[in-house]
């Protein structure tokens, strides 16, 4: 290395040293200001009185006050208890000298590498992590920031406090640990905090969580079990064993790196944790302790927001960048944790609008209608499931929610009817494809023209209806007619119809015609579809679902009660066209099978690639339901189609919830006059004219192509208009990277197409936006044509 090059490197580096000298310097400088500022323009009153308020807090508290308590009760519509959740104030609580010391190891290592050192407030961290987030900002790092608080801090908050944006919280947090340590010694600190930190599905501390999650004792875990518990504190959303089990895995495997940094483990013994296989235990709810999975877990989420939106939280769905999403997710986990924490060990009673007969129907419609599907997974789940939801269409609330097939193990578990996003074949035509265009002039009786496309979904056999009116299109769920009216629409005006009924997984690469036949990134939920569905129902008129009518604390105060308000989705008219129009889907197109006895209904099936997903979703006067099957790893089922399964589980749940009530009919739409007719005839017949002048322009153009490639060729084949057309039984069909072209299979709903997840998308917080970090499992790994429409249905 040259002489000058040398200089060169040595200047960067002293230029690098005294930036950061300088950046110190600086920071010290704004704490100095920022208290002198406080001080001289009238906070140091305020200060004070924060200051007092903690010494008063903790002085007056005891051991008593950190040992957790956990009740919370869920009533249904007739004000009857459901499930409950106890804790037996001491049976949980675990004393310092009872706690594995690798315990301690691993969450010092991940939380709070200096807590025996410091006095509840580390300074040097809060300037570490103020520090490392600006030089990662300047280096552009794709790193993570370090955080400032310390264990001592978190305890404060946990017993204390809710979290605010505010520096007054801030402030507070502070004045509560130096408190804290000075009445308690940081082994009962340490105590403290293992007792009632949040390790989410309702654990609180670390007994619950080793029980809940491995049904085992303490001293019976070995490092690996120890350090993936460990790793869920930190966002109890994002690191949750049940719904993001790779999440859990990823932090557990950075602990146990620390660990082995700070010498707590041999090399040995971390490359032995890392490799271990994490199997989840999870046992069997006491007699005493009431448990409804699908209904606790819905519960619990709408309970826990609606305290959030009692706090002010503004929920939001979509960001404009990447940043201004992770900022909210922070946001929205630190709360959702503090609110969830409040409601499972207030004493909180939680009204819902919940009918438990209604609820035993679907749940045995759904167990019925699949009892014949024995196979279960390593863990017991059943490999075939199904979810449903069910919505009262006068007051808008959910009455009925099943998140999959009732198991033996009697345990909260994966509620796909709002955790899970699967692809909804055409059942999502109505929604953001033909509602949508009904407001733009559109009618059951506008004639459209089911014909080849040069670049669009093919049908069955190559065969097409020519002019036919929409509603048979839709009847018949001819695709066709949903890419045609969806590419004049525009994907960007067609999805945000679904966006204003916070569809909450709507992705940049969803904006392709593929999605008018259902082929997403990620999908959609049972809930969100019958929300959906319902706004239709409802006049166009959407409301956010919810089980939750009221909360009330121990005291008997009501903290919380529930107003639905409505937001216009989609124009009266439109929507009651809608409505008419799958009716003849029961009627005589593919949901024929699953039409009531003696009560006017409407719907519409789905169907996906290869037979993986099966929908249908439809309603009455008096209730939307929607229904979803198929297994958590996408597998194709050879019979499964939108008029099977599921079908049958909504005609069997919906003839039940039915019973005894009068029959009513869908409110009419406002007819045309004959003269817009007319009109709205003469231009479709200028229209048809254009388009059979420009086809036999392109005839002409592919004659003469065909004739000069057989001069040069010398070959009897020529050109073909199926050249570029798939197999009729090509699962890649609708793929846009492969330029191949989805199917059609007329009006024996045997197939639709669309993306396909082959591993479960299981959300967190629903209708949380899509910012937990999480694997987005998009598309089947293992074919190409899962997400751009086909035999949709």
């Amino acid at each position: 290395m040259s002489t000058k090059k040398k200089k060169k490197r040595k200047k960067k580096q002293h230029r690098f040293f005294w930036f950061v000298i300088k950046l110190q310097i600086v920071l010290m400088l704004v704490v100095l200001a920022g208290f002198g500022y406080y001080y001289f323009g009238g906070y140091a009153d305020q200060i004070q009185q924060m200051r007092r308020e903690a010494v008063q807090e903790v002085s007056a508290s005891d051991d008593s006050t950190f040992i957790p308590s956990q009740t919370c009760s869920v009533f249904d519509k007739d004000g009857k208890l459901i499930s409950e959740r106890r804790g037996d104030k001491n049976a949980q609580y675990v004393k310092y000298e009872d706690i594995p010391k690798n315990f301690v190891a691993a969450i010092i290592s991940i939380e709070d590498k200096k807590f025996y050192q410091h006095n509840g407030v580390d300074l040097k961290g809060l300037v570490r992590a103020v520090k490392a987030t600006v030089m990662s900002k300047l280096k552009k790092s794709q790193g993570g920031t370090q955080g400032g608080s310390t264990i001592t801090m978190q305890l404060a908050k946990l017993i204390y406090m809710q979290p605010k944006q505010t520096w007054q919280y801030k402030v507070k947090q502070m004045f509560l640990a130096w408190e804290l340590e000075k009445r308690y010694s940081k082994d009962k600190i340490m105590e403290f905090y293992l007792n009632n930190v949040y390790f989410a599905n309702g654990y609180y501390g670390i007994d619950a969580a080793c029980h809940g999650y491995f049904n085992c004792e303490l001293k019976d875990l070995d490092v690996s079990q120890t350090a993936y518990l460990c790793a869920i504190p930190n966002r109890p959303s994002n690191y949750d064993p049940v719904t993001h089990p790779d999440n859990t895995i990823t932090r557990r495997n950075l602990i146990l790196k620390n660990m082995r940094d700070d010498g707590k483990i041999s090399q040995e013994e971390y490359y032995e944790a890392t490799k271990e296989e994490i199997a989840l235990n999870r046992p069997k709810k006491s007699d005493t302790e009431k448990i409804n999975s699908s209904i606790d877990t819905y519960t619990y989420d709408c309970a826990t927001r609606a305290l959030m939106e009692q706090e002010g939280f503004q929920f939001k769905y979509y960001f404009d960048s990447d940043k201004e999403k992770k900022s909210y997710g922070e946001a929205y986990d630190e709360l959702y944790s503090a609110c969830q924490k409040k409601l499972f060990s207030g004493g909180y009673k939680i009204y819902t609008t919940i009918d438990m007969e209604k609820q035993k129907e679907l749940q045995s419609a759904i167990d019925d209608t699949l009892k014949g599907f024995k196979d279960k997974s390593k863990d017991g789940t059943y490999k075939m499931q199904a979810a449903a939801v069910s919505i009262d269409n006068n007051s808008g609330y959910v009455v009925a929610i099943v998140g999959g097939r009732k198991q033996d193990s009697d345990n909260y578990t994966l509620n796909r009817a709002y955790q899970s996003y699967r692809q909804p074949g055409s059942s999502i035509k109505p929604l953001l494809v033909y509602t949508p265009q009904l407001e733009r002039g559109y009618t059951p009786d506008t004639v459209v023209d089911d014909h080849k496309l040069k670049d669009g979904p093919s049908n069955a056999n190559n065969t097409y209806a020519g002019k036919i009116p929409l509603r048979y299109a839709v009847a018949h769920s001819i695709n066709t007619i949903a890419w045609q009216l969806y590419d004049e629409l525009t994907p960007k005006a067609g999805l945000q119809y679904l966006k204003n009924m916070n569809f909450a997984q709507i992705k940049d690469g969803d904006y392709t015609l593929a999605t008018s036949l259902g082929g997403f990134t990620k999908g959609v939920s049972p809930l969100e579809m019958a929300s959906g569905y319902a706004a239709v129902e409802n006049d166009g008129l959407y409301r956010e679902p919810t089980c939750v009518k009221s909360i009330v604390d121990s005291d008997e105060n009501v903290v919380y009660t529930s107003s639905l308000t409505e937001k216009t989705v989609y124009k009266q008219d439109a929507a009651r066209m809608m409505t008419d129009i799958m009716t003849s889907v029961m009627d005589s197109g593919t949901g024929r099978s699953a039409k009531l006895a003696d009560m006017p209904c409407a719907g519409k099936t789905g169907t996906t690639n290869d037979h993986k997903d099966g929908w249908f979703c439809g309603f009455t006067r008096y209730y939307t339901t929607a229904v979803w099957v198929g297994c958590d790893y996408p597998k194709a089922i050879s019979n499964l189609s939108g008029s099977t399964y599921p079908a049958q589980i909504w005609k069997a749940y919906m003839s039940a919830a039915h019973e005894g009530l009068s029959s009513l009919d869908f409110l009419p739409y406002a007819q045309l006059s004959d003269d817009f007719k007319n009109q709205q005839k003469q231009e479709e017949e200028e229209h048809d004219k254009m388009r059979e002048e420009n086809q036999i322009e392109e005839n002409q153009t592919d004659d003469q192509q065909t004739s000069e490639s057989q001069q040069k060729d010398n070959t009897t084949d020529g050109s073909s208009e199926n050249d570029n057309q798939p197999d009729n039984n090509d699962s890649n069909a609708g793929d846009q990277n492969n330029n191949s072209k989805p199917e059609h299979s007329g009006d024996n709903d045997s197939g639709e197409s669309g993306g396909n997840t082959d591993t479960p998308e299981n959300g967190e917080n629903t209708n949380k936006p899509d910012n937990s970090g999480t694997t987005d499992n998009s598309g089947d790994t293992g074919e190409s044509g899962d997400t751009g429409g086909g035999n949709v249905q």
